[in-house]
C-alpha cells in the first residue's frame, strides 16, 4: 500500500478496504507480519558517530588550554610534561565520552518505561500495547488525555476535540468527526472515538511523537548554580593566573615556561570534570528512581523534588486503592436494585477501562443480571466529560431509550422529579458520604423524559500502606494534603482513617474567599481539599507557592496538565493519562504514597552527593591556587612543577566521579542551596589547606634541609595525597568516621589514585624521587590534618545552624 495514498478524501470502506482491514482489527499473526514490513511505529533517533563524539571532547575552550600547554612543551623540548599533558587530554575524553555514553543508556531506559501506549483492537478482543507496535491497518480507541500514537483515519464515534499545536502551530483545539484524518503527536482534549491506523513512524505527518523524556542536557536552577560555581573558580583562577604570568615577566622569566606554566595551572584549577559528574550524577539518580517505579521525565526536576515541603496528593489511586466497590443500590422511582445496576451497566462501556464503568460491570454478576443485560444493545454510548460529569448511552431491545448514569446533583438535574424526591436523594447522598460512599446517579428515558432510577454508592478503601507512607512522607519535613472531587463528608471520613487531619475545605468555601491572603491562609492551613474540579488544583498551587512553599501536586487527566506544570514538581500517578504524562516532571508507575516518598529521599540524597562535590571542588581551586601563587610571589619559588600539576589534575578528578555512587546520609528536611554556607566552609577548607601547604613546606626547607627539587615532589605528594582526602571530609556533614562510611567505589578510587602518586614520587617517576621515609611522613601529614579540618568544618557548620 503506497505511502502517498490520499486517505483524507476516501470513504471508511474505501480505506479499510485498501489497509486490507476491517472493523474487527487485524489478527496478531497479520500484525507481526506487517511489523516485519513497515519497522516499528517510531522515529529512528540520529546518532552521531562514536568516533566523532569522541574527538569532540578534544574542541573546546578547556581542551584548547591542554592543547597549547603540550605544544609549547614541545617548543621548549620537555618532553616528559608533553606526553604527560597528552595522557591528561585522552584521559579527560575517554572519561568524558564513557560517562556520557552510561548518562545515555540511562536516558534510553527512561525513555523506554515512559513509551507511549494505545488500546488496540486484535483477534477481536481490546488490549493495551507499546505505541511502537502498531501497524497501518490496526484499529484503535482514542480517548480524552490520549496522545495520538500514530496517523488515523476516525471510523466512529461523535467527535474528537484535538490539540494540534504541536504540529500546526495552530494555538485553538479543532474538532473532528468520523471520517476526518488525525496525526500521530496531536492531543485528545475530548471526545471518545474509534481510527483505523494509516501511517506510523517516518510515514506519519509529523514524523514523530511527542517527546516524554528529556537529555541530561537540559539546564535547570540546580545546573545554572553550579556553572556558577563553575565561573566564580574560572575567575579566580584567570586572576592568580595572570597575577603569577605577570610576575614571571616581571623577573624576566623564560615567556615560554611562564606561559606554559600558567596554562597548566588554569586547566587545573578549571572543574573540568564538573559537566561529567552532574550528568552521572543526575541520570544514576535517575536509574535510582527507576528501579522504585518513579520514572523522571526531566533529569533536572531531581532539584525541584528534593525541596519540595508540600504535598497535595490526590485521593483515588494514591491515598485509596482505587478499587471502587459497589455497595447496596438505593432505588427510587418504584424501581428495583437490580433496575438500579441495569441502567448504570447500560450507561457503561468495558473497553474504556473506566474504574467506575469496570465496578458496575463487575456487580452484574452478583445481581444475577448477566442473561438480562444481553438483551440489550448499547447503539451509542457518550463518554464521562468533565464538564458534563455524566456518562450516556443509547440502548435498544425493542424499545429505544437512553440512560445516563453521573453525579448525583447532575442526574437529578436532568430528570422532571419532585422537591420531596430531590430532598431525600440529597438526604441519602450525604448519609452515604458520612460513611465515605461516593454516590452516583442512575436516570433512563421513558417516553422521551429522564425518570430518576436510583442511587448507587461506590466505596474506595483506603490503601494499606497510606497512613505509614503519610508519616513517612511528614518525618521528611512534607507536610500532605489531600486533594479530591469527592463530597466533604467522603473526604472528612477518608482523612481520618489515613490519620491525615480533620480541617478539610470545600472549595466552594475557598471561592467564597474574597482577598487572595485570605485563601492563602486557608489553603496553607488546611488538611485537605473537596469538590475539587482539576482547574482548581491551579490555583491550591498557586497559593501555596505565594505562601513561599515548594509544592508536588499529582495528578491523572488531561485536565490536570496546567496544574502540573504550575507545581514545582508535576506527579503524574499511576494510570494517567498521555496528557498529564507528558506534563509532568515525575511519572509513577506503581500506584500509592510511599513511591513519593522514596522518590524524595532519592531526589535528597542526589542533592547531598552535589553539594559535598560542590564544596570540595572550591575548597581545592583555594588551596591549590592560593598556595602557589604566595609561594611565587613571597618566596620566588614554584611549588609544584608544570607536569606535577597535570598529574595532580589526573589524580583528582578521575576518582571523584565515584562520587556519584557514594553513600549518603538522606536529610530529613526539605533541601536548598545556601551558598552563604557553601562558599563560606569551602573557603575556610581551602586557607585551611594552605596553611597545612606552608607548613610542610617550611618543615621541607628548614628542617629536613630538602633541595628545591625534592621540595617540590614533597610538596605535590602532599597536595595529591590531602587534597583527595577532602572528599571525606566534605561528604559528612558530622565527623568523617561517623555512617554512613564511603561507598567501596568512592573509597577505593581514593586509595588507589594516592597509592599511584606516592609510587611516581617515591621512584621519581617524571619527578625527583624522595623514598618511602618522607613518603610515609607525608601521609602521616596529610592524615593529621584531614582530622584538623573535620573538626574545623564541624566547628563551622554547627556555629551557622545555632545562628
Amino acid at each position: 500500500m503506497p505511502v502517498e495514498t490520499d486517505y483524507k478524501h476516501m470513504d471508511i470502506d474505501d480505506v479499510l478496504k485498501v489497509l486490507e482491514t476491517s472493523m474487527d482489527g487485524l489478527s496478531s499473526e497479520e500484525a507481526r507480519k506487517r511489523l516485519e514490513e513497515y519497522g516499528p511505529n517510531e522515529i529512528p533517533e540520529k546518532k552521531v558517530n562514536p568516533i566523532i563524539k569522541f574527538l569532540s571532547y578534544f574542541w573546546g575552550p578547556i581542551p584548547w588550554m591542554i592543547e597549547i600547554a603540550a605544544v609549547l612543551s614541545a617548543v621548549v623540548q620537555h618532553w616528559a610534561d608533553f606526553w604527560i599533558i597528552i595522557t591528561l587530554l585522552a584521559l579527560n575524553g575517554v572519561v568524558g565520552f564513557w560517562e556520557e555514553h552510561k548518562a545515555e543508556n540511562v536516558i534510553e531506559f527512561l525513555k523506554q518505561k515512559m513509551a507511549l501506549k494505545a488500546r488496540v483492537l486484535r483477534d477481536g478482543k481490546w488490549s493495551i500495547i507499546p505505541a511502537r507496535e502498531l501497524v497501518p491497518g490496526d484499529i484503535i480507541r482514542l480517548r480524552m488525555g490520549d496522545i495520538i500514537p500514530a496517523d488515523v483515519k476516525l471510523i466512529e464515534g461523535d467527535y474528537l476535540t484535538v490539540d494540534e499545536s504541536a504540529l500546526t502551530g495552530e494555538s485553538l483545539p479543532v474538532t473532528k468527526k468520523v471520517g476526518d484524518i488525525a496525526f500521530s503527536g496531536s492531543l485528545v482534549k475530548k471526545g471518545e472515538m474509534t481510527a483505523v491506523v494509516t501511517g506510523t513512524g517516518l510515514n506519519t505527518y509529523f514524523g514523530k511523537t511527542v517527546q516524554l523524556v528529556e537529555s541530561a542536557e537540559t539546564v535547570s536552577s540546580f545546573q545554572k548554580m553550579v556553572i556558577k560555581v563553575g565561573d566564580y573558580l574560572i575567575i579566580i583562577s584567570l586572576i592568580l593566573v595572570s597575577i603569577v604570568f605577570l610576575v614571571a615577566i616581571h623577573r624576566h622569566e623564560s615567556l615560554l615556561e611562564a606561559l606554559r606554566f600558567s596554562l597548566v595551572l588554569t586547566v587545573a584549577a578549571i572543574p573540568a570534570a564538573m559537566p561529567a559528574v552532574l550528568s552521572i550524577t543526575m541520570a544514576i539518580g535517575a536509574l535510582n528512581l527507576a528501579k522504585r517505579q518513579a520514572i523522571v521525565t526531566k533529569l533536572v526536576s531531581i532539584e525541584e523534588l528534593a525541596g519540595v515541603d508540600v504535598l497535595c496528593s490526590d485521593k483515588t489511586g494514591t491515598l485509596t486503592k482505587n478499587e471502587l466497590t459497589v455497595g447496596d443500590p438505593v432505588p427510587f422511582n418504584g424501581y428495583t436494585k437490580q433496575d438500579v445496576v441495569l441502567y448504570a451497566a447500560l450507561a457503561s462501556r468495558e473497553e474504556d477501562n473506566d474504574p467506575i464503568d469496570l465496578a458496575i460491570l463487575r456487580a452484574v454478576d452478583g445481581f444475577n443480571l448477566g442473561g438480562l443485560i444481553r438483551r440489550f444493545k448499547q447503539v451509542h454510548f457518550t463518554p464521562f466529560d468533565p464538564v458534563i460529569k455524566r456518562t450516556e448511552a443509547e440502548i435498544t431491545n425493542g424499545e429505544n431509550f437512553r440512560v445516563a448514569k453521573g453525579a448525583p446533583q447532575v442526574i437529578l438535574d436532568i430528570c422532571d422529579v419532585p422537591e420531596e424526591v430531590r430532598k431525600k436523594a440529597t438526604e441519602t447522598v450525604d448519609e452515604l458520604a458520612g460513611d465515605g460512599y461516593r454516590a452516583l446517579g442512575v436516570a433512563r428515558t421513558r417516553n422521551g423524559r429522564w425518570e430518576f432510577v436510583g442511587i448507587i454508592p461506590l466505596f474506595d478503601p483506603p490503601r494499606d500502606d497510606a497512613p505509614k507512607a503519610i508519616k513517612q512522607v511528614r518525618r521528611l519535613g512534607v507536610n500532605v494534603k489531600m486533594v479530591t472531587g469527592d463530597h466533604i463528608a467522603i473526604a472528612r471520613h477518608i482523612a481520618k482513617i489515613l490519620g491525615l487531619g480533620t480541617r478539610i475545605v470545600s472549595m466552594s468555601e475557598l471561592l467564597k474567599a474574597k482577598r487572595d491572603s485570605e485563601v492563602e491562609k486557608l489553603v496553607e492551613e488546611a488538611d485537605g481539599f473537596s469538590e475539587v474540579f482539576p482547574e482548581h488544583k491551579f490555583r491550591i498551587v498557586d497559593a501555596l507557592q505565594r505562601r513561599g512553599h515548594l509544592v508536588a501536586m499529582t495528578g491523572d487527566g488531561v485536565n490536570d496538565a496546567p496544574a502540573l506544570k504550575k507545581a514545582n514538581c508535576g506527579i503524574a500517578v499511576s494510570g494517567a493519562t498521555d496528557a498529564a504524562r507528558a506534563a509532568a516532571d515525575v511519572v509513577l508507575l506503581q500506584p500509592g504514597l510511599s513511591v513519593i516518598a522514596h522518590a524524595i529521599q532519592e531526589a535528597r540524597r542526589i542533592f547531598q552527593r552535589m553539594e559535598s562535590y560542590v564544596i570540595y571542588r572550591i575548597t581545592e581551586t583555594i588551596r591549590v591556587l592560593f598556595f602557589i601563587t604566595f609561594a611565587i610571589l613571597v618566596f620566588n619559588f614554584y611549588p609544584i612543577t608544570a607536569v606535577m600539576i597535570v598529574l595532580l589534575a589526573l589524580f583528582n578528578d578521575a576518582p571523584i566521579l565515584a562520587i556519584a555512587y557514594d553513600n549518603v546520609v538522606t536529610p530529613q528536611k526539605p533541601v536548598k542551596w545556601n551558598m552563604y554556607k557553601v562558599l563560606l566552609l569551602s573557603t575556610l577548607l581551602g586557607f585551611v589547606g594552605v596553611i597545612s601547604s606552608f607548613i610542610l613546606f617550611y618543615i621541607a626547607e628548614r628542617v629536613l634541609l630538602l633541595s628545591r627539587p625534592e621540595i617540590q615532589s614533597f610538596i605535590f605528594l602532599k597536595l595529591a595525597v590531602a587534597g583527595h582526602l577532602t572528599i571525606f571530609v566534605t561528604r559528612a556533614r558530622g565527623h568523617l568516621w561517623e555512617r554512613p562510611y564511603p561507598s567501596p567505589l568512592l573509597l577505593w578510587s581514593a586509595i588507589i589514585t594516592k597509592v599511584l602518586a606516592t609510587l611516581v614520587v617515591v621512584y621519581g617517576i617524571f619527578v625527583t624521587p624522595i623514598g618511602w621515609k618522607l613518603a610515609g611522613l607525608i601521609w602521616a601529614y596529610a592524615l593529621v590534618w584531614m582530622l584538623v579540618i573535620d573538626e574545623a568544618k564541624v566547628m563551622v557548620l554547627k556555629r551557622m545552624e545555632g545562628l
